[in-house]
Order: structure tokens, then sequence, then C-alpha cells
């Protein structure tokens, strides 16, 4: 009897008729009704995941991704009323040839859609992209703070 549990067998029950505590496990998904549309065969999965960097200034909000080999023909920034910045773009599979034997398939390729809401301070009207080597750069400049205008109020008495 083990006491670590196979992942890669039957983990409903051992053969020696010992309790699996995993085995409660295997009813619960917390996936089940949540539907997400997968890229279809001959997509890799990668480039659906891509990352972004949010990080913010006292001037801005910069926001960075990573879209190696993509021309900037090929990526979307736009902006929803609702204070919604969406990033999104394409990579397409490559097209093959009846006489290439392909060895590996590593690059990825597919769609993706990323989304942020944008703080209240946000200046809507003067977000500014860019694209360089492979790096897309969405900067949302802040409004800036007001400061309270704070008045003595003198104590009689």
């Amino acid at each position: 009897m083990s006491l670590i549990p196979s992942f890669f067998g039957n983990r409903r029950g051992s053969s020696s008729g010992a309790w699996d505590p995993f085995s409660a496990l295997d009813a619960f998904d917390p996936f089940r009704d949540f539907s997400i549309n997968f890229p279809s065969s001959g997509e890799n999965s990668a480039f659906v995941n891509t990352r972004i960097d949010w990080k913010e200034t006292p001037e801005a909000h910069v926001f960075k991704a990573d879209l190696p080999g993509l021309k900037k023909e090929e990526v979307k920034v736009e902006v929803e009323d609702d204070r919604v910045l969406q990033i999104s773009g394409e990579r397409r599979v490559e097209k093959e040839d009846k006489d290439d034997t392909w060895h590996r398939v590593e690059r990825s390729s597919g769609k993706f859609v990323r989304r942020f809401r944008l703080p209240e301070n946000a200046r809507m009207d003067e977000i500014k992209a860019g694209m360089e080597n492979g790096v897309l750069t969405v900067t949302v400049p802040k409004a800036e703070v007001k400061k309270p205008d704070v008045k003595a109020i003198e104590i009689a008495g």
C-alpha cells in the first residue's frame, strides 16, 4: 500500500481496499460549467495566454506585451466607454507545403484577447500605443489629482 497517491492510475480505490483520500477529488470539477473557446486544432494555446505587464508611474499606467513576430497591423488596441482597455491580435498558422516535413512545431499561434479595467484617474482621450521589436507599449496618462483647497478657520472664543 502506497502513502503517495497515483496521479496516473486509478485513484478510486486500491486493490487492498484501503481508503484513498484523493478519490473524492475526481468528482469535483471547478471548470465543469465554465465555457471557454479553446483554440481549434492546429493552434498552440501558449499564444492564447499572452502575458502583459501593467505598471503605474506617477504620470501614467503603462502596459507592455511581448508579441514576437506580430506586425502592428495584426494587433488591435481598443478602449470601451466604461474604461476597459482591450488588447487583441492573432498569429496565423504557417501554411503547410505538401513537400515539407515538419520535425517540430513550437511557435505558438492563435488569437488572444486581454481586457483591463482602467482606474478612475485614466485619461481616456490621451491613450497612446506603439510597437517596437515585438513589444507593444500602451501608455494611459493619469489625470492630475486635484489637491483639496484647505482653508484655515479661526476659532472664536
